[in-house]
């Protein structure tokens, strides 16, 4: 008597979470800095960006967090 396999389930497809790209002026305001210190950064390569057409710059959020990094406490 053959046994009955069950029936495998459908995969439910995962959301693709997509990178959030910010621009210079977006970047600034989100670390409350100057545009020109988020340029400055981006020319140093302490901040990575990518030209998006001719003079669009965007950078990503994840990369922006990643360039500011936390303080060492100084146990006070």
């Amino acid at each position: 008597m053959p046994t009955k396999q069950p029936h495998p389930s459908p995969r439910i497809p995962r959301p693709r979470v997509l990178p959030v790209y910010l621009s210079i002026e977006e970047a600034a305001g989100v670390m409350s800095l100057s545009t020109k210190t988020i340029r400055r950064r981006i020319s140093d390569g302490s901040i990575p960006a990518y030209r998006c057409g001719r003079r669009n710059i965007r950078i990503r959020l994840d990369d922006l967090e990643a360039a500011f990094r936390k303080l060492p406490s100084s146990g006070h």
